[in-house]
């Protein structure tokens, strides 16, 4: 197996930027979800309603990308081309006009931005049976493997994979939702019980990039 793709998210639900490589921290791929658009209550701008997020429409409208080192902030590009660094008094006031509400791009604080876990991977299998690609699924890798039956990659749930120096253990299946446009998701609900991907955590950090061999290690690491 290898790794075919690295995706990453700087804004949560917006859209986000393809790498050749980055680092993996403990809380994922190292600035992935860092920021979100954030109302004066504490809701977090998301494409669902829950105790932590608000649902906003048109999210996906808009791209986030680091141009340089995280620390430095994501540049924010609405539909009309518009762009700035973020965080900025003038990005605020154009995104609170574009959602409709008061927003301000905020980095994360005690509120965690990621739904399941600190990282998403999908297989090439899985997405060629749900007709989707990484970034509409919000993966954050993409591994290819060669034979595998689509959705077979549930069973892994407990295994950890190594990724170049990384170690990811599988937590569970990712349970999709909206966010994933309504076509995948009716195919994700017939064809696997409306999961897609696996929600994995970071057992030693490093490095990752396209072109990775992915192993997976037996029960107990073997």
């Amino acid at each position: 197996m290898r790794v075919v793709a690295v995706h990453r998210y700087p804004v949560k639900s917006l859209r986000g930027e393809s790498l050749e490589r980055a680092d993996v921290l403990s809380r994922g791929l190292d600035g992935d979800r860092l920021w979100a658009l954030r109302e004066p209550d504490g809701k977090l701008g998301s494409g669902k309603s829950t105790r932590r997020f608000r649902r906003m429409a048109g999210l996906l409208e808009l791209a986030a990308a680091y141009d340089g080192p995280v620390a430095a902030g994501p540049v924010v590009t609405l539909p009309d081309g518009r762009s700035w660094r973020g965080p900025h008094a003038d990005l605020d006031a154009a995104l609170t006009a574009y959602v409709g509400r008061p927003v301000a791009l905020a980095r994360e604080a005690e509120v965690a931005h990621h739904d399941e876990g600190p990282l998403h991977l999908v297989t090439t299998a899985a997405l060629d049976r749900l007709g989707a690609d990484g970034p509409v699924l919000r993966a954050n890798l993409v591994v290819d493997a060669p034979g595998l039956v689509p959705f077979a990659e549930d069973g892994w749930v407990g295994r950890e994979l190594v990724v170049g120096a990384v170690v990811l253990r599988v937590r569970e299946p990712m349970p999709r939702c909206v966010m994933v446009g309504a076509e995948v998701l009716h195919r994700a609900t017939r064809l696997n019980d409306g999961r897609a991907g696996l929600v994995v955590d970071v057992v030693a950090p490093g490095t990752v990039a396209v072109g990775d061999v992915v192993r997976l290690l037996g029960p107990g690491g073997r």
